[in-house]
């Protein structure tokens, strides 16, 4: 592993926690969201992540030299929404309920800050080996 890796490393880490942010921002953004049933009501997405070990993706743990990460594909939840009585609204069902996503809005904010901080991470790390590469082109003045 040579310090060019590294930028594809840390990239693939930035674009993992991109990945993140976006489905966090989207379970935010729908946290009060209403539907007049539970199989329309919008679910939270969380994304999972994998290790790519020396380009190829893997289940083990074994030490590697260099190792990424992917996005492996975007779940949904499977928790229940939650039933509302408003027979007022004009979504409610026949009997007066609306369902709203089962969103924890404390646990998503967490989400948010992890992911950022690891994306701030990744960058420092670009960051660093950026400034590591150049001083080393320098050595020979």
């Amino acid at each position: 592993m040579g310090l060019y890796d590294i930028f594809n490393i840390s990239g693939s880490g930035m674009a993992a926690q991109s990945v993140r942010l976006n489905t966090t921002a989207s379970n935010i953004a729908n946290a009060d969201s209403i539907a007049s049933s539970t199989e329309q009501t919008y679910r939270a997405r969380h994304p999972v992540f994998q290790a790519v070990l020396n380009g190829i993706a893997s289940h083990s743990s074994d030490d590697q030299a260099s190792a990424g990460v992917k996005v492996n594909g975007i779940i949904e939840s499977q928790a229940e929404p939650v039933a509302r009585y408003q027979p007022d609204n004009p979504l409610a069902d026949e009997n007066g309920y609306v369902y709203a996503p089962n969103i924890n809005l404390v646990e998503e904010m967490a989400n948010m800050i992890s992911a950022s901080r690891s994306y701030q991470s990744n960058v420092q790390v670009a960051n660093m080996t950026k400034h590591l590469l150049s001083k080393t082109l320098t050595l020979g003045q």
